[in-house]
């Protein structure tokens, strides 16, 4: 199914994101605020006021970061990560990648009241949109770089699931916490035996994500959870593993629905002349513009620099400098997790607008950087290039 490619997961999710923008850019974008924010939450479940909104991140979303989960698994076990040497370079780049565009953030949004709230909306990079970008600009790509951008991206949203849990979580309950442990460890469990069955694992998934909702901690955390405690081992008879059959059926669920269904309820921000002035003079959403856009060039890329000039790291034979440069750019695409972050620091609408348009800017900043670059290298690469 094509839905199980990134590219086409990316354009799908770029469309939705397009479709919003276009409406709430219409006579009827009051429409498009009532479809995002209508509640419906029945008061048995206690889970508070649940908007579209809400479900898209605080559901949907989980399917997303459960399928980032299998890929993490994938590379610690079958991929990049499983070799420390291999590794050193795309997780170095990727904490550099992380730390720098944070600083950059709170450089230029230093004495906005409550800015420093929102440091970690651009430390994000959107695994989709970037592979699609790439595999669009870049068709003549060596597998090496693929892999280092995907390492890269996977490593990057450990650490931006990791932050959301440390750090955007609410006062946390601990009863339904304790339980959420339990059954997550109890999916762990059943996945080392090695049952099968996913009449066993949906409800347990679940419940999980439930009383992680319940106790405050996103419940994004609990699918990331699961997705690395799937199992990859390999079955005698040659059967796929748990791992592999839960990635056939999530992927396109995932790609096709979840996550354009968050695109589609986040993205829609009004784009008039007083809008685009409002983000250019808030000092909030110059931050993270500037921490995609340059923060996430300048990490990428000089911690990639900085490793290998070290020694902590070395620079396979296929890749080239300039194509590291052309993957830092494309870093700063941020947006699925950056919307998601944004959504958690500011829950002021006309600020979180601001930031979502800034994600935005930056996302086709960055793309459109990584693509000149990309463009380049390709007729590098060409026969007679």
């Amino acid at each position: 199914m094509a839905l199980r490619t990134e590219t086409i997961g990316g354009v799908v999710m770029l469309l939705a994101a397009v479709a919003a923008l276009i409406w709430a850019n219409t006579p009827w974008a009051d429409a498009y605020d009532s479809l995002r924010t209508f509640e419906f939450s029945p008061h048995w479940l206690h889970l508070g006021h649940m908007d579209v909104q809400h479900w898209a991140s605080s559901g949907l979303l989980v399917v997303f970061f459960f399928i980032a989960g299998l890929e993490l698994r994938e590379e610690l076990t079958h991929g990049e990560l499983r070799d420390p040497k291999d590794a050193a370079l795309p997780v170095l780049a990727a904490a550099a990648g992380v730390a720098v565009p944070a600083l950059v953030f709170l450089a230029v949004s230093a004495g906005e009241a409550g800015a420093a709230r929102g440091w970690a909306v651009p430390t994000a990079t959107d695994i989709a949109f970037a592979l699609a970008v790439l595999a669009v600009t870049f068709t003549a790509c060596p597998a090496p770089l693929r892999a280092f951008l995907l390492t890269l991206a996977v490593v990057d949203d450990l650490i931006a699931i990791t932050i959301i849990a440390l750090f955007y979580s609410e006062q946390l309950d601990w009863v339904p916490l304790g339980f959420g442990v339990i059954l997550i460890g109890l999916y762990g469990l059943l996945q080392r035996r090695n049952v099968r069955s996913p009449w066993v694992y949906v409800p347990l998934a679940i419940l999980a994500w439930y009383c992680l909702q319940r106790s405050g901690v996103h419940a994004t955390v609990a699918g990331v959870a699961l997705g690395m405690l799937t199992s990859p081992k390999e079955t005698p008879d040659g059967r796929p593993t748990n791992a592999e059959r839960a990635d056939h059926v999530l992927r396109p669920f995932s790609a096709g629905l979840c996550v354009p269904v968050f695109a589609f309820v986040s993205a829609g921000v009004g784009l008039g002349v007083s809008q685009l002035g409002s983000v250019f003079t808030d000092r909030v959403a110059l931050g993270v513009i500037a921490g995609l856009v340059v923060g996430k060039f300048v990490g990428v890329f000089g911690g990639a620099w900085a490793a290998v000039r070290l020694g902590l790291a070395t620079i396979g034979e296929d890749l080239h400098w300039h194509e590291i440069g052309g993957v830092a750019a494309l870093a700063g695409v941020g947006f699925t997790v950056s919307l998601l972050i944004g959504g958690l620091a500011y829950t002021d609408p006309a600020q979180f607008e601001r930031v979502t348009t800034a994600v935005l800017i930056a996302s086709v900043l960055a793309s459109a950087a990584a693509a000149v670059v990309f463009r380049r290298r390709a007729r590098l690469r060409a026969p007679g290039g």
